[in-house]
């Protein structure tokens, strides 16, 4: 049970009016609360109509009411749900009675840092719920409900029972000096530490495709002026995102733009085309369309189909799309001929950004890491295990251990996590 036990409540439904808003309680209080709201707790984990009376025993609403007591509940707490109808005025003045009968406002992300002290879940599954809300494709959905299911958590549990039996092992070595071991035990726990490393070592050498997949793809829509590279953003997104006109050098600033390719979520910039100039601040434009460019995930080339010629542009992997299929342009030296103004060629182009998108977020494979935090802790534990490695007295050893496994209880918060739960929970909305 956490230490701040006091009953907690929120609106969980989001602002504004709706047919139904849902009102969250949880802690001790929370069937005393209930009981004076609606003149006894309904039966568990059943939805009761009741009648909800302010301290005045006026009606407030008439609602549908779930009660989950301890410990089978969302938070491990006794807990309620409210399915209110949605108008302002209902949900403030239920919101005024719970205060009235001892409720408080929950803090962002409450309901789950509760439901993580109470033992309902590790830190990865708590850091897959505000994952899950803050979802915006598919793909980053099914991300998030495979660490929310414990897959990435199981990956990194076996790797910390396997440190625990080698951290066995070595006390083993440590306090009984004197035995006489089996042979080839040591060479076994050492080719055991290797073994574990090289798996910790491709989990990180992954291209960082969990943290792309939850953060976004970027991709820069680069090339020279006059290309047609604001047509086709506007053509992809579906929207007037960009000018276009057949002044060449319109766009001088980078425009951004957000779109779901092969389900996962990419923003897309429109740069200024590319080419020597005398305007500082067209030259501004390009130094900051390369600049972009050579940060992104992908850069789309677009070149002229009709004169087939393209700028240098930085940048890692690339799709070359030639425009202005339209005219009569074959775009050989292209991966798609399109024509954004005629959709010739767009399906095509859409389906090549998919299946990018999704190898570049890795979107199929298995469990990958998906915050900063895990990938140093990782880098910590790997760290450790190769000092351990290398060690030359079995105390320096089993030192190494015990900080691998830190660094893995760090992650799942079974070990030091005080010191990144506020920054994990901040991020949460209210009622979650």
């Amino acid at each position: 049970m956490t230490a701040d036990a006091d009953t907690i409540f929120a609106v969980a439904s989001g602002a504004g009016r709706a047919a139904i808003a849902v009102v969250r309680v949880s802690g001790d209080g929370a069937g005393t609360v209930l009981a004076r709201l609606c003149g006894r707790v309904p039966p568990a984990r059943r939805a009761s109509l009741r009648s909800l009376r302010d301290a005045g025993g006026e009606i407030l609403d008439r609602a549908v009411v779930l009660w989950c007591p301890a410990p089978s509940s969302y938070t491990g707490e006794d807990s309620a749900e409210l399915f209110l109808h949605g108008g302002p005025a209902v949900v403030a003045g239920v919101c005024e009675t719970l205060v009235a009968l001892g409720g408080r406002p929950a803090e962002p992300g409450e309901f789950t840092r509760r439901a993580f002290f109470n033992g309902r879940m590790d830190l990865l599954e708590a850091e897959a719920v505000a994952d899950l809300v803050e979802a915006e494709s598919s793909a980053q959905r099914r991300q998030a409900l495979r660490q929310l299911d414990g897959a990435l958590g199981a990956l990194y549990r076996g790797w910390a029972e396997r440190l625990t039996r080698l951290c066995a092992q070595q006390e083993a070595l440590i306090d009984f000096p004197d035995e006489a071991l089996p042979d080839g035990q040591e060479a076994a726990m050492l080719a055991e530490v290797d073994t574990v490393l090289a798996e910790i070592e491709g989990h990180l050498d992954d291209d960082r495709r969990g943290e792309r997949l939850r953060e976004g793809l970027v991709i820069a829509i680069a090339g020279a002026p006059n290309a047609g590279k604001s047509t086709l953003i506007n053509a992809l997104v579906g929207r007037d995102v960009a000018i276009v006109a057949p002044t060449a050098g319109t766009t001088r600033d980078v425009l951004e733009a957000r779109a779901v390719f092969g389900g996962v979520p990419v923003t897309l910039l429109d740069t200024a085309g590319v080419r020597a100039s005398d305007d500082p601040i067209e030259s501004e434009g390009v130094r900051r369309a390369r600049a972009r460019a050579a940060a992104a995930d992908l850069v789309v080339l677009v070149q002229d189909g009709t004169d087939d010629i393209a700028p240098a542009v930085p940048g890692g992997r690339r799709l070359v799309v030639a425009s202005k299929a339209d005219l009569g342009a074959d775009g050989r030296s292209a991966d798609v001929a399109v024509s954004a103004l005629t959709g010739l060629g767009m399906a095509q182009l859409r389906e090549r950004l998919g299946a990018i998108a999704q190898d570049l977020a890795g979107a199929a494979g298995p469990p990958a890491l998906t915050r900063p935090r895990h990938r140093a802790a990782l880098l910590g534990a790997a760290g450790a295990l190769r000092r351990a490695r290398e060690a030359s007295q079995a105390e320096l050893r089993g030192e190494d251990f015990r900080t691998a496994l830190l660094e893995f209880g760090r992650i799942t918060g079974r070990i030091g996590a005080e010191q990144v739960l506020d920054s994990v929970f901040g991020q949460f909305c209210i009622g979650k």
